[in-house]
């Protein structure tokens, strides 16, 4: 089967009626649906502001802690009385 028929027969198949749903079947699919979608976004919500709580604490704790410092050496005594 070549490209064009393929396509033909990709049309005919997109181009048929669909049998007729049940209202009560429709309308539990659209309640699902919308709660669904609900969830959905009130988790990347949630997730976002974690996120974006978890770089304010980040950031409170490197401004704090300074850790790109390097910390002061144990092993030398510091020099005094020169």
């Amino acid at each position: 089967m070549n490209r064009p028929q393929r396509e033909a027969a990709v049309r005919r198949i997109l181009e048929r009626t669909q049998p007729p749903v049940p209202p009560e079947l429709w309308g539990e699919a659209v309640r699902r649906g919308d709660r669904l979608l609900r969830r959905r976004r009130l988790v990347h919500r949630v997730l976002w502001l974690l996120l974006c709580a978890a770089v304010v604490a980040f950031g409170v704790w490197a401004a704090g802690a300074h850790p790109w410092v390097e910390p002061p050496s144990q092993t030398t005594p510091p020099v005094t009385g020169w």
